[in-house]
């Protein structure tokens, strides 16, 4: 055969090889367009997102945070096939403000929801602006404690109680549309007082542990039986929303976020800026991507969750408008997104987590009693701005159980007497070491010891609030900000 001959046989091949090359290339290029033009959704769907929140719940009064005691099997469960966040904080312990900055990414100060049963400025935006902008479907049912309604437009919004029939509801609203992403939040009433829920018979009164940063008396057990009791039905509460998902076939789509809010209605818990107060215990299981039975120390605050989750679903936190500038003029989120430590790809976040408090609003709350706090992974500093004043609000009432039986032990033990004047008399700063002290018992403000250590959060304190526009807030009358709500 000639040289000619074998060159043209082996052109012919060649050649259908760089056609079917060409066309290939053609292809690809076409699918990419269709996949990128507006309008025009690509196969992948962004996650659904499930938000259940808690009531007035210690962040460590669950199993998986170390309470066996309390049985919470399915907070237990989402725990192990998610990750569980041990440095997370709300920065005020009280429902309404707490609600209102997971919702909006913003500080309670700037947001205008600072006092309790207090409201946002209605120009601020929260999860239904940005999420029905990002294609999402959005409800909440269950406790709202928010407003005013401009701020807050659900597409489905229930108010009540979490009930049997609130889950036919939620589940409609899940199967509304399979190819729409839907933000739910589940908001439960529970474990806030009066602690009427559950059965108190899995919790005899006379062998519940008391908590060293309570004093152990008759009424402080008989409290946690009530308390104890109502927690495992929320735990019933959290198993129905999980079967849910699965029934309904959204398991492995969705991201489920249990959260407890602020702590318990009991002494150095609610209305106060200790641990107890504002620690909060949150998990997130995200089938896929986050790993099962992992744990976080990251530094995180509820002013994060918001762009979290925004960055999940696709949108890039750091050109939202929330509404409202800072006293900066920055109209973004005061939160930042923390979705590199969701998926492990970093073990730190924030250096300090900041807490801000009130008696104003709170239930025969002191007229003004302001509490600021800053803490770092091993320390937290707090300034009582009105030392000079006795803290009250409704436990300190006289018709109230915890609180008058320590008094009454205090007359003849010094230890509960002392605990007990704390609790209402406290000096302008405090300083504690939470790694060795985790209840904050032993105040170290005055150990010249920690100078150093207190100056550094003084500064930090300082910068944070003088970036909220804060400063004019520490006198009373304070101002609501928002709208104050019509319920107690």
């Amino acid at each position: 055969m000639a040289i000619e001959e074998v060159h043209i046989k082996w052109m012919i091949p060649m050649e259908k090889i760089r056609c079917t090359f060409r066309w290939s290339i053609g292809f690809l290029c076409t699918c990419m367009f269709v996949l990128l033009s507006p309008g025009i959704k690509a196969q992948s769907q962004p996650p659904n997102i499930v938000l259940i929140i808690a009531d007035d719940l210690g962040w460590n009064d669950t199993e998986p945070y170390g309470n066996p005691d309390i049985h919470t099997p399915h907070i237990a469960s989402l725990a192990r096939e998610g990750m569980l966040f041990r440095n997370m904080f709300t920065t005020t312990a009280m429902c309404a403000p707490t609600r209102q900055q997971i919702m909006t990414g913003l500080y309670p100060v700037r947001s205008g929801a600072y006092p309790n049963h207090s409201w946002v400025y209605d120009h601020v935006k929260s999860i239904p602006h940005y999420f029905k902008a990002l294609g999402y479907r959005t409800a909440l049912f269950g406790k709202t404690h928010f407003g005013p309604p401009k701020a807050f437009p659900y597409d489905q919004l229930q108010e009540g109680t979490i009930e049997a029939q609130t889950f036919k509801q939620v589940e409609k609203f899940v199967q509304q549309d399979s190819k729409q992403p839907f933000f739910l939040v589940l908001a439960s009433h529970q474990p806030h007082v009066p602690w009427t829920k559950g059965d108190t018979t899995q919790y005899p009164s006379a062998k519940l542990k008391v908590s060293p940063y309570l004093v152990a008396t008759e009424a402080t057990q008989k409290a946690l039986s009530l308390y104890d009791a109502e927690i495992t039905y929320l735990d019933n509460q959290v198993g129905q929303c999980l079967d849910l998902l699965e029934k309904t076939g959204q398991q492995e789509r969705t991201i489920v976020i249990f959260t407890t809010e602020q702590g318990p209605q009991l002494p150095f818990g609610k209305w106060t800026c200790y641990d107890m107060g504002l620690k909060t215990g949150f998990i997130v299981r995200w089938p896929g991507k986050v790993k099962p039975h992992s744990s976080t120390k990251a530094m995180t605050q509820y002013v994060d969750i918001l762009p979290t989750l925004l960055e999940a679903a696709g949108m890039n936190p750091a050109t939202a408008q929330t509404g409202i500038p800072d006293a900066q003029g920055n109209q973004g989120f005061d939160g930042k997104s923390f979705l590199n430590v969701l998926l492990g790809r970093t073990a730190s976040h924030r250096q300090y987590v900041y807490g801000v408090q009130t008696t104003r609003g709170i239930l025969q709350g002191s007229d003004s009693y302001p509490i600021r706090s800053v803490r770092s992974d091993q320390y937290l500093y707090l300034q009582n701005l009105h030392a000079q004043d006795a803290f009250s609000n409704v436990i300190t009432a006289s018709d109230t159980l915890v609180y008058p039986s320590w008094l009454r032990k205090g007359k003849d033990d010094p230890a509960s007497l002392a605990r007990a004047t704390f609790y209402q008399h406290r000096p302008a700063e405090e300083l504690y070491d939470v790694v060795h002290d985790p209840y904050q018992l032993k105040n170290l403000a005055v150990n010249k010891q920690y100078d150093t250590v207190k100056k550094e959060l003084q500064q930090a304190l300082t910068a944070f609030m003088q970036q909220q526009g804060d400063q004019d807030r520490i006198e009373s009358p304070y101002p609501t900000g928002g709208v104050p709500e019509k319920t107690s």
